[in-house]
């Protein structure tokens, strides 16, 4: 079943917030930061949210991006879906 835009709960554009649950790694950061600026050029870095796992082994992250649309949300998540250290995207 496909939602339309009509039928979406958000109002675009709106910031939104895109969170990925993911394997720590040194450049895990700068890698997601890279597919986001790939649909939200205007994306700030600075202002992605981590939070890491009490044992160190994963990173909660959170990238507030400006969405435009249902597709580009869906790319987005698609996108940080498949990286290979990219757990869980919610």
């Amino acid at each position: 079943m496909t939602i339309s835009e009509e039928e979406s709960l958000i109002e675009y554009p709106c910031d939104f917030p895109v969170k990925a649950m993911c394997k720590q790694h040194p450049t895990l950061a700068q890698e997601l930061c890279e597919v986001v600026l790939k649909h939200d050029p205007e994306f700030d870095p600075a202002t992605v949210e981590m939070r890491m796992s009490s044992q160190g082994n994963y990173v909660g992250l959170t990238f507030t991006v400006k969405a435009t649309s249902r597709r580009q949300l869906d790319q987005i998540y698609q996108d940080l879906h498949d990286h290979p250290l990219v757990s869980v995207v919610l």
